[in-house]
């Protein structure tokens, strides 16, 4: 049942030993989203399969307690956590569970007790929101988390929105953080050689298509796939798709940048679709999304690239689209 901010934390206030279960390598958004929501109604802050390297940097610096591959059943009641489709969680049992999400397709919410989904731009973004109704005091480290998720969710504001940066605005003034400090915390980072050894790997296995003005980049890597996309955003791709292997199954990680977005791309949509030939689960947002599917790796980047191509095709040639419409009018006279 969908509630809003309010009513969900009303309903949160009903259980007492809650679980803040963050998806696998997570991220900023979800390790900051879970710790407020922690220090401010209680609970314990569960990691499925670790974290990204600037959400570890964050526990580390914040000095927040995470519990590693919890087990659901020994809670109340479970809050998935910036999470929109199971395979994120490694399909664990989840027993219970509400959740808290803003990519635009979450499939998790059809069999939970309650959710709030919004399309915001972080989940940071709607726990703040829920922390300003509750009234709870915006202290000093759930601010620098919650502004370390929006800035990093956003790709450094790069999609963010009038919402977004009143919500960061408040945060700073209620807090007293400067926006400087989350900058140097997150230049203290410290670069994984692995991840760079990864990404000049992916970069050498590079395929480049013009798609007319456009520039679509698809390659694959055994690990960091989305650090690798977006990689290739920065180095002259419109839209990128990485594929990773894992187990049994296949990743495809993509970005967009913003034009492809405002051209038509919505990869988030693109995933979802692809996913579902193959019972597998996908989406996202318009310009950052992933795909996980039991499936032959360069069948399914060839049919996320594919549709990529449609959008963009159709984007420099709507003289098509207008033909496609008249003859389909003609028809139906």
């Amino acid at each position: 049942m969908q509630v809003e901010e309010m009513e969900f934390y009303n309903r949160l206030l009903d259980y007492q030993n809650i679980l803040y279960l963050c998806h696998r390598n997570a991220d900023p958004d979800a390790v900051s989203s879970a710790f407020a929501l922690s220090e401010a109604i209680g609970g314990t802050i569960g990691l499925v399969d670790g974290c990204n390297r600037v959400a570890s940097l964050l526990i580390d610096k914040l000095e927040i307690d995470v519990v590693d591959h919890p087990d659901p059943s020994e809670y109340d009641i479970t809050l998935v956590v910036d999470t929109s489709t199971s395979s994120q969680l490694n399909d664990i049992q989840l027993g219970k569970y509400c959740v808290i999400d803003h990519h635009a397709t979450t499939a998790l919410i059809e069999n939970a007790e309650f959710f709030l989904h919004h399309h915001a731009t972080s989940t940071a973004e709607m726990v703040f929101s829920i922390l300003n109704i509750m009234g709870a005091p915006i202290m000093r480290r759930v601010a620098l988390g919650l502004l370390t998720g929006i800035v990093t969710d956003t790709g450094h504001f790069k999609h963010a929105t009038y919402d977004t940066f009143q919500a960061v605005s408040e945060i700073i003034e209620l807090s007293g953080v400067e926006y400087a400090e989350v900058l140097e915390m997150m230049a203290s980072t410290p670069q994984d050689i692995s991840m760079r050894i990864a990404m000049l790997k992916c970069a050498t296995r590079a395929n480049i298509e013009r798609v007319d003005n456009w520039l679509l980049v698809d390659s694959h890597v055994n690990s960091f796939g989305g650090a690798s996309s977006s990689m290739f955003l920065n180095i002259g791709a419109d839209v990128a798709l990485i594929g990773t292997s894992r187990d049994d199954a296949i990743r495809v990680s993509g970005r967009a940048k913003r034009e492809a977005v405002n051209a038509g791309v919505n990869l988030g949509k693109i995933m979802e679709d692809v996913s579902s030939n193959y019972e597998g689960t996908g989406g996202g947002h318009a310009g950052a999304a992933g795909i996980d599917v039991a499936a032959d790796m360069n069948i399914i980047l060839e049919e996320c690239k594919e549709k990529v191509r449609e959008v963009l095709h159709e984007k420099n040639n709507p003289s098509i689209c207008n033909n496609i419409q008249n003859d389909s009018n003609k028809s139906n006279k």
